[in-house]
């Protein structure tokens, strides 16, 4: 149903706010399988490098809605082994922007839930948040067993995987692998047809007495790579970008004892093509989803008086680097689309380059929310960039990885205006890769090894990053100057 208009509410009520995530769409297919997304964008200030803070699913959103990095809030990694559960935990004292807006905001929660704190959200019978789709979608589950169909996915879709716990032992596990399908059941039982339904319930359900508050948390396109018609055979072919199933000579042989290189690297070029074909027709399913919320934001009066923030809690590999899924530090893995829409009448820029990270997103909502800043924040107001008013002073921003479903597969970073350095710690190894990222944005030639005077200065920055937030990890002294001898066989030949 259809509300009077909201569009004339008084400016000093606080803005509706609707923020928009996707899982794992690499930042590359924003073009032309996401029309509504693209224009949601040019709608509002586009962040050409924007940044997750761990490209894991748990610990990203953990980081996301408190605004703190993954060593300084607590999660580390999806808590799926007993051993390392904790470490996937946001602290329970820590606030987080359900926490900060829940009082002033009605405020609801649709689709995949993955911030996880001890406590569960979503199963507080206190929070101030109405949660639609709750810890691991378990209504999903139900909602498709009443109408006797299957979800998507299933053993065909599945893997066989070492996963490190605790630093030290290692279990199988089973994990999504690229296999794809067609989904027989259609769109309204599939995740992201269910996810829709219950963000439109939540649009118009919500007390219009308040401002709107709505976390709309997809799955697509994560996978299973199992989707419905239209969307399986919407997209014909697509072009491969030129380093999948590539292993550059660089590149770092510690990924192919994580999930991404244990699976990547079986499969071909050709086997790529269509999986990146399925991921494009995901991809569009995530579009339209999208564009049927905005679409019923419009019909409700109030996308006007919104402020709306797309992105993605991390990327997707792909095939690049003969990687699969993310848990690795390369661009398709870290880099995410990101944009953020003031209300109708608020000055804005449309686009920034500034080096950005998904910690800046609370704080830049204090910011223009007047929110109370719950203060020791590890990002900075996004405000002076989005309004043209001031330049953002960084030099730097820092990612780190502790492994998938157990702590065990460690990777820490510092991306620069320039250059990124990876730091790859397995076991007792440490490798090493330094890229321009400008210059070799697909970072295919690690520098390593020639441009010393840039490693050493990055990895005293990202030393002292890993102190400041009591890193749980630390990097032995002579670490580099051990790498440069093991592995220097390794080093790429320049032409």
């Amino acid at each position: 149903m259809t509300s009077q208009n909201e569009s004339a509410v008084p400016r000093e009520k606080p803005p509706h706010v609707i923020i928009i995530m996707a899982d794992q769409l690499r930042a590359d297919f924003i073009g032309e399988h996401t029309p509504n997304i693209r224009a949601l964008m040019e709608d509002g200030t586009s962040f050409s490098r924007a940044y997750c803070a761990s490209p894991l699913c748990v610990p990203s959103r953990g980081a996301f809605f408190t605004g703190r990095t993954p060593n300084r809030n607590g999660s580390l990694i999806n808590p799926w082994r007993k051993q390392d559960e904790a470490h996937g935990y946001v602290r329970p004292e820590i606030p987080t922007l359900y926490s900060l807006m829940e009082e002033r905001w009605d405020s609801w929660h649709a689709g995949k839930q993955h911030l996880y704190q001890k406590g569960k959200l979503d199963e507080d019978p206190s929070s101030g948040t109405h949660w639609l789709g709750a810890r691991k979608m378990q209504d999903y589950g139900e909602f498709v067993r009443a109408a006797g169909v299957r979800p998507p996915g299933g053993a065909k879709f599945r893997g066989l995987v070492p996963e490190m716990t605790g630093g030290r032992v290692t279990h199988p596990r089973w994990y999504s692998i690229p296999a794809t399908g067609r989904y027989e059941h259609g769109f309204e039982y599939f995740f992201d047809g269910y996810i829709n339904s219950r963000g439109i319930e939540a649009i118009e359900k919500r007390d219009r007495t308040k401002p709107f508050l709505l976390n709309l948390m997809y799955l697509a396109p994560h996978p299973p790579l199992e989707i419905p018609e239209p969307w399986y055979s919407r997209v014909e072919q697509v072009e491969l970008s030129d380093n999948v199933a590539r292993w550059d000579t660089g590149q770092s042989p510690l990924q192919l004892y994580n999930l991404p290189g244990f699976v990547g690297a079986g499969y071909t070029r050709e086997d790529w093509r269509e999986i990146w074909r399925v991921y494009a027709g995901l991809v569009g399913l995530l579009d339209d989803a999208v564009g049927r919320i905005l679409e019923r934001l419009k019909e409700e009066g109030i996308y006007d008086d919104s402020l709306i923030l797309f992105t993605a809690d991390h990327g997707e590999m792909l095939g690049s680097h003969c990687l699969w899924q993310k848990m690795c530090m390369y661009e398709e893995s870290t880099h995410v689309p990101m944009s953020l829409k003031l209300p109708r009448g608020q000055r804005q820029v449309k686009t920034s380059d500034a080096l950005v990270s998904h910690l800046d997103v609370l704080p830049t909502l204090c910011d223009f929310l007047d929110l109370d800043d719950p203060g020791d924040l590890s990002g900075v107001s996004l405000r002076g960039v989005i309004e043209g008013d001031a330049p953002l002073q960084r030099e730097h921003i820092f990612i780190q990885a502790d492994g998938n479903g157990a702590r065990g597969n460690f990777q820490r970073c510092v991306v620069g205006k320039n250059h990124k350095l990876i730091v790859d710690l397995f076991k007792d190894e440490i490798f090493f890769e330094l890229y321009d990222v400008i210059e070799d944005p697909r970072e295919s030639v690690n520098l390593a090894w020639e441009r010393e005077d840039l490693v050493r200065p990055m990895l005293e920055t990202l030393t002292a990053e890993m102190r400041a937030g009591d890193d749980l990890l630390e990097i032995p002294g002579g670490a580099y100057e051990r790498f440069c001898t093991d592995y220097a066989e390794l080093r790429p030949e320049r032409a």
